[in-house]
């Protein structure tokens, strides 16, 4: 118990230095309001960085889920609009287009060992293509029929996206350290051929983390149109950065192996408060996207010395016995 309360330790700290700065320089962003607001406009980007978190720890990267979710909510949209088709089957149908798109990602790079960069950066122009074209480049209003996904409800206001983003992170997690299936993605993170030596084999479990991480962008396209009521071909652009962004923040290792759900989830709590903080402070678009990115870049190296720390403790152990 102690050991997982360490590993928090960190990230919680940086949260409550981020929003007391906040809360010093601005008087309204320490409140409910605030608080409630900054939840609810983050479920999209929780989904993503799940799915984000399982494609990092078995050493890949996915560029394309922006644009898949921009495929994902074009279908709804047209589903609805045009077809007249429920708002279930409809996220139905999205939820398919993503594993798809997924599967085509982890199909490729599998069956011709191509860089996971190059193959998602194709599907990244692939599905954006394929959200204009099925819209005709205009954004789909879908109105009432999926507002409510995003509208508050009960005591804390909180939304239902929201609350069935909360649950994926939970699922993810358990998934991640309490099953095979998690393990075994740890494991191809950490080395792929000891792996293959133990005569398990790795393609089907990387697959399957490029098609859930599809899957979770046709989900969080529900989120995304809920929030809007509408479907826009341009949703999503940056969206992908985003969630790496949030992932590694998170202490999620980009050389695979190491990884931590929950995690991800503080690390998207923490881009959203910094987007939240800034502007209202009133912070220039440019001043918020420099210091964003140096806290990626500070949260990398800080990564890299993790590792190092790492592998001098084992050394240790093993000088020791």
């Amino acid at each position: 118990m102690i050991k997982v309360l360490k590993s928090y330790s960190g990230l919680a700290v940086f949260s409550v230095l981020l929003v007391a700065f906040f809360s010093f320089k601005s008087e309204h962003f320490f409140s409910a309001g605030t608080l409630i607001s900054l939840l609810n406009q983050i479920p999209a980007l929780t989904v993503i960085a799940v799915g984000m978190t399982f494609v990092l720890i078995i050493a890949g990267i996915d560029l394309s889920v922006g644009s898949v979710l921009a495929l994902a909510g074009s279908v709804i949209g047209v589903a609805i609009v045009d077809w007249g088709w429920s708002l279930a089957a409809a996220v139905g149908l999205a939820l398919l287009v993503g594993a798809l798109c997924g599967t085509v990602n982890g199909a490729i790079t599998v069956k011709w060992a191509i860089p996971s960069f190059i193959v998602t950066l194709g599907m990244l122009e692939i599905a954006r293509g394929g959200a204009y074209l099925v819209t005709g480049s205009s954004t789909k209003y879908i109105g009432n029929s999926v507002e409510g996904v995003a509208t508050p409800i009960g005591v804390l206001g909180l939304s239902p996206a929201f609350v069935i983003a909360v649950l994926v992170v939970v699922f993810g997690q358990l998934v991640l350290s309490k099953t095979i299936w998690g393990r075994y993605a740890l494991a191809i993170g950490a080395g792929e051929s000891v792996v293959v030596y133990s005569g398990i084999n790795p393609r089907t479990v990387k697959i399957g983390v490029f098609a859930m991480s599809g899957m979770l962008s046709g989900l969080g396209a529900l989120f995304y149109a809920s929030r809007l009521g509408s479907a826009d071909p341009n949703a999503g652009i940056g969206l992908e950065l985003q969630a790496i962004a949030a992932v590694v923040i998170g202490g999620t290792s980009l050389m695979g192996g190491r990884g931590s759900v929950v995690r991800s989830f503080i690390g998207v709590l923490i881009i959203a408060i910094l987007e939240t903080g800034l502007a209202q402070i009133g912070a220039s678009e440019p001043t918020k996207r420099l210091i964003t990115g140096f806290v990626i870049v500070i949260a990398v190296v800080a990564d890299v010395y993790r590792v190092r720390l790492a592998a001098k403790g084992e050394k240790k152990l093993e000088i020791r016995s």
